[in-house]
């Protein structure tokens, strides 16, 4: 009895070692992280950098009037195509009231001029041919009576012109404005009745309507002081418009400016190429562009991904982690050259092969695939 009893001792004390083995093993387990790897691979990276801006027509011309007044009559409506010369506005004149009194006065005056002058030349005429007067007295008078009779007229063309705008236009004497160029109208910011003020050396003037020639588009945009250095007038570029389905069209980089400007905290740079516009696509003035300027290009590199690498809080210089055959993770520096933002080469440090340790845990994502996964079978119990 005792013997047998001894044995179901004997065999307890074992299952319970057995038993406390197998936890303390699993425990170990579950302390154990398991670390993804990923090994270099050989691509093409393109460096680039991206300028926001916008397209807009290379020749714009606002149309301005010649000579104050209201607006008669508008022949066209915005987005319009004109010709060179077409017709686009009539401006009534309205005549200023003081000016009109002023020039009515000096007519006034000079008649009276041109009158006394006609008297004393018909005298003097009549002295001459009785031999009074010498023929020298005679020429004088004559001349006093053309140099009035010009001013009387010149007094008279002055007030037509205040008066109705020009020497024939009778009465209701108009201005027309005309197309200078070839194109599409983008505005007209007036409306007829609407005043209007002529263009001057003092004076802005107001537009009546601005066209611009369509057919050809400019980009401008702005660039970061990093990064205008890298930029050389002639270089092929690439804008994408957002408002037609992230289209591309083909650019040359035509001007970049020699003097930044800060805006926000930050020097910024303009510049401005020539947009290539297929004649299918219907493009409008002030669409938002995106020119995607590409730096450098390398074919074929070992590269690897950027979050990959990490960084040495002393040095700061880069190093990964590889693994070994004994299954532990080694500390390796690496030069690294061109990166896109997205990946990196690699110029010295590994090889193609190499695994590198991920930083995100593999038995981490995979508790919490399992987890998702128990609680959509519970939510389908219930």
């Amino acid at each position: 009895m005792n013997k047998t009893v001894k044995i179901i001792l004997g065999i307890a004390v074992l299952l319970a070692l057995v038993y406390v083995l197998k936890y303390f093993k699993d425990s170990n387990a579950k302390e154990i992280i398991d670390y993804k790897t990923e090994s270099p691979f050989f691509s093409t990276l393109d460096t680039k950098i991206v300028a926001t801006g916008k397209l807009n027509p290379e020749e714009e011309i606002e149309l301005k009037p010649q000579i104050s007044g209201i607006i008669d009559a508008i022949f066209v409506e915005e987005g319009d195509l004109v010709k060179k010369g077409d017709l686009i506005a009539r401006i009534r004149v309205v005549p200023n009231e003081q000016a009109l009194v002023s020039a009515k006065s000096r007519i006034n005056s000079l008649k009276l001029s041109f009158n006394n002058s006609q008297t004393v030349f018909n005298r003097n005429k009549s002295l001459f041919e009785k031999g009074v007067i010498s023929k020298q007295d005679f020429e004088n008078s004559e001349l006093s009576l053309n140099q009035s009779k010009e001013n009387y007229e010149q007094a008279q063309d002055d007030y037509q012109i205040i008066k109705q705008g020009s020497l024939s236009g009778g009465s209701s004497a108009n201005t027309t404005i005309v197309a200078q160029i070839p194109g599409t109208i983008l505005e007209i910011p007036v409306r007829e009745g609407d005043q209007v003020i002529q263009s001057n050396n003092f004076n802005a003037g107001t537009t009546i309507a601005t066209v611009a020639d369509m057919s050809q588009m400019i980009f401008e945009g702005k660039v970061d002081e990093s990064e205008v250095g890298k930029l050389e007038e002639g270089k092929d570029i690439i804008v994408v418009l957002g408002a037609i389905n992230e289209k591309e069209f083909p650019a040359v980089l035509t001007f970049v400016a020699p003097k930044g400007v800060e805006q926000n905290g930050a020097v910024q740079f303009t510049i401005k190429a020539d947009v290539d516009i297929d004649s299918s696509t219907r493009i409008r003035a002030g669409y938002s562009a995106n020119a995607e300027i590409e730096l450098e290009s390398k074919d074929s590199v070992l590269v690897i991904k950027e979050a990959l690498l990490q960084f040495n809080r002393i040095t700061e210089k880069p190093f990964v982690e590889l693994l070994k055959e004994n299954g532990r993770f080694q500390t390796k520096n690496v030069e690294i050259g061109l990166s896109d933002g997205i990946n990196v080469e690699i110029l010295e440090g590994i090889k193609e092969g190499d695994e590198i340790k991920v930083w995100n845990k593999a038995s981490e994502e995979n508790n919490e695939d399992e987890e998702d996964e128990e609680d959509e079978e519970d939510e389908e119990d219930e």
